[in-house]
């Protein structure tokens, strides 16, 4: 699995909102108007239920929310940036959400969601990911970084 077969021109964006709930369902509004999902009352159910039992921020500015179920198709990443930040995102360091990145796979693609998860972080972490990722201002700048 590799991050240019999952990650596309169209499920990105530069985010409108800045809370989080707002940002969550901006993901899935993406995801849904792409195709990637047929059930979207039953995603948005799992990933504020997912959200509920813990925040998915990671810390470093970054949230990952992430849902497993039968409604997915194939392994899907919709990713967001807010350039104001949410700040009520509840990151475990404390720091303000500027990028989110949702993945989802089907429910019993175990392995491929810790492999999207892993190679995800990585190129976040990795040669100034996140600053790098921050400065681009369109969704074909930030369709590259991914995919490069």
């Amino acid at each position: 699995m590799n991050l240019k077969d999952i990650v596309r021109k169209d499920c990105i964006k530069i985010l409108e909102k800045n809370d989080k709930k707002s940002v969550l369902l901006e993901l899935i509004n993406i995801l849904s108007e792409s195709r990637a999902v047929d059930d979207v009352e039953t995603l948005t159910e799992r990933v504020l239920y997912r959200e509920e039992l813990m925040s998915t921020g990671i810390g470093l500015g970054i949230a990952i929310p992430h849902v497993r179920y039968e409604g997915v198709k194939r392994p899907t990443v919709a990713v967001g940036i807010s350039k104001e930040g949410i700040a009520d995102y509840k990151s475990i360091d404390d720091k303000i959400i500027k990028i989110v990145v949702m993945i989802l796979v089907g429910k019993d693609q175990h392995k491929e969601h810790i492999k999207l998860l892993s190679e995800i972080v990585s190129k976040l972490k990795n040669n100034n990911g996140i600053d790098r990722l921050l400065q681009l201002e369109t969704t074909e700048e930030i369709y590259s970084f991914f995919i490069k």
